[in-house]
């Protein structure tokens, strides 16, 4: 028995050697740091997107914007500078989907409560109905930190622009009004550079939970 050791060592050495690379590179790739994607037109779904970009598959961003937020204040993308953000839409008398994106967006505020480096910022798709007044009162029900999230209205055409041509994120009504909007469920993850990093379905708490995973991956990025 002894022998047959002596005469297997170096055949062992090499095959415990080989073992402890192969295991040592397995654990490299599964320690591996996720990488968000950078999404581009080219990558969603095509109903979302405006027939003007559904070619484009690299360096989109989203564009400049001036609306008006809840307090009546002008908030444009400078406000967003450097900012991470979460961007979605909705409208407030819906009584579908809205609520709970609403109250899931509430959750990612209070998680966000204290990082100066990540902000909200929901879009009404019937800013007729959202007026100022209308958001106000929105926002005091909902329990919106002003300080951390913008309910924008403005320029329906302006909304329907950044909804279609930058967020990716609405679909057209098809009833005849050049700029009818079906806001989706989507929740977007937005960098520093203005570029989508992520789309999440607002109603869905695991959703919410990669969500804010994502965020932190994103900040880590930053660094």
């Amino acid at each position: 028995m002894l022998d047959f050791f002596k005469k297997y060592k170096f055949f062992a050495i090499v095959l415990a050697i080989l073992s402890v690379i192969i295991i040592t590179i397995i654990y490299s790739i599964l320690r591996k740091k996720r990488v968000l994607d950078i999404f581009e037109p080219s990558h969603v779904n095509i109903e979302l997107v405006d027939s003007t970009i559904q070619h484009k598959s690299k360096y989109h961003k989203i564009a400049d914007f001036s609306l008006i937020n809840q307090n009546g204040d002008t908030i444009t993308q400078d406000d967003y500078k450097d900012k991470i953000y979460v961007a979605d839409f909705f409208f407030t008398t819906c009584q579908t989907i809205c609520p709970i994106m609403t109250d899931h967006m509430r959750e990612i505020q209070k998680e966000i409560k204290n990082d100066n480096e990540v902000f909200l910022i929901s879009h009404s798709v019937t800013p007729k109905i959202d007026s100022v007044a209308q958001l106000k009162r929105y926002a005091k029900l909902k329990g919106v930190d002003d300080s951390k999230w913008n309910l924008v209205t403005g320029d329906k055409k302006q909304i329907y622009e950044l909804a279609r041509q930058s967020y990716m994120a609405v679909k057209t009504a098809g009833t005849g009004d050049k700029y009818d909007m079906i806001h989706t469920e989507n929740f977007m993850l937005i960098d520093k550079k203005r570029r989508i990093r992520g789309y999440y379905d607002g109603t869905k708490r695991d959703d919410i939970d990669r969500l804010l995973e994502d965020i932190s991956i994103l900040k880590k990025e930053n660094k």
